[in-house]
């Protein structure tokens, strides 16, 4: 039997029995209001701003609203399971933490504080290349829990199989390759506030911190910081990258490599042929192409031109456990959340992050149990309709 995740509801009522309300509110779609009231308008903006004019980010939510769960009655649903095998690894849940950069802008216990979060609910922590902690803090911070280290694939070989040898020897056990930046998209909230963190030397750590990186400066990082800024800026990402080149990581990577921001079929097929183990089903949450698909019009396609050959994971939207129900039932074997927990962190550090989490998993033991589902094993396109008005 699994942990059910949906006890959670009754230690909060139990909880207002001596008068204690929980600290964040249960409805994760409020967060970002209240991330809004609380935070500086450059934090706040890095992590709720999109492309443009926020038309992808809203084509993703209305991509999963239109797709309704159609519950069914009287099946055994008394004893349920959320675990999941996914890249061979079991989890409790079909969630993972999605990669999100500079988290310290959000607070000052950063990247350790969510890894810290994700290890105690044993859901994967997916550290960001472009984290402000390096990655073998972050690792120290998680002790022996699931981690996955997501690549920005940098211009200089050199770093980039740094980086890959100093994951690997951290304990991160999957690889995670953003392919949707290679250059950062229009985002009107950065630049009207002319915010970008980066050039401040935030989000920077891992790189900083790198010797093959560290090869490449004049002098060391303390004693030109701008020199160092610029050196990140100029490798940070590779436009001319294409599919040949990755025969290089999977030379340099020898677990699971995932790639990230696959929309088109024929791309899947792409990472299939190369040999990659998995793709995630994302537009960056909105961030990168304005006018993009939403993620769950995407999802079934990859899911039919790839499902048997790849593991299909899922992102860019997900904002209740609900969504993660649709996602599951289109055919992700697992679901990334992104903003929802930067919020929690913003609002209350790792605690929030851990509320966040719960609050997922216990809607969506809910959402399975009453739809007439024991686990995720069960759910198909045939427990969704799609509304086409």
């Amino acid at each position: 039997m699994g942990k059910h995740w949906a006890d959670f509801q009754y230690e909060i009522y139990l909880n207002g029995m001596s008068g204690a309300v929980p600290r964040l509110p249960t409805d994760l779609t409020r967060l970002e209001e209240l991330t809004e009231q609380r935070l500086g308008p450059g934090p706040v903006g890095y992590v709720a701003g999109s492309a443009g004019d926020g038309s992808t980010a809203r084509a993703n939510r209305a991509a999963l609203r239109r797709h309704r769960i159609v519950p069914r009655m009287l099946r055994d649903v008394h004893e349920r399971d959320l675990s999941v095998e996914v890249l061979g690894r079991a989890l409790p849940a079909p969630l993972a933490l999605a990669p999100i950069g500079v988290l310290s802008i959000m607070h000052p216990d950063a990247e350790c504080a969510a890894a810290r979060a994700a290890a105690a609910q044993g859901v994967p922590f997916t550290l960001s290349s472009a984290s402000s902690t390096p990655m073998e803090q972050v690792a120290q911070a998680m002790g022996d829990a699931e981690r996955w280290f997501q690549l920005y694939w940098p211009k200089d070989p050199e770093v980039a199989r740094s980086f890959l040898s100093r994951a690997k020897a951290a304990g991160f056990s999957t690889l995670v390759v953003t392919l949707d930046t290679p250059m950062l998209a229009w985002r009107p909230r950065d630049l009207d506030q002319a915010y970008l963190p980066f050039l401040h030397g935030v989000g920077t750590a891992n790189y900083f911190s790198d010797p093959a990186f560290q090869a490449g400066l004049a002098k060391p990082v303390h004693e030109d910081p701008n020199a160092a800024v610029m050196h990140f800026v100029g490798m940070f990402s590779d436009p001319a990258k294409t599919w040949p080149d990755l025969a290089f990581l999977r030379e340099h990577w020898d677990g699971p490599i995932v790639l990230k921001g696959i929309l088109h079929p024929d791309d899947a097929r792409a990472a299939a042929d190369a040999g990659m183990d998995g793709v995630v089903v994302s537009n960056h949450g909105g961030r990168q192409v304005a006018g993009s698909i939403g993620t769950a019009a995407a999802l079934p396609h990859v899911v039919e031109a790839v499902g048997d050959r790849l593991t299909v994971l899922f992102d860019s939207g997900i904002r209740t456990g609900d969504d993660i129900f649709k996602a599951l039932a289109l055919g992700a074997k697992a679901v990334l959340v992104g903003r929802p927990y930067a919020y929690g962190l913003g609002l209350d550090g790792q605690a929030g992050v851990e509320h966040v989490i719960r609050c997922l998993l216990a809607e969506l033991d809910l959402t399975l149990a009453l739809s007439g589902h024991a686990g995720p094993a069960t759910l198909g396109p045939a427990d969704l309709i799609e509304e086409t008005a």
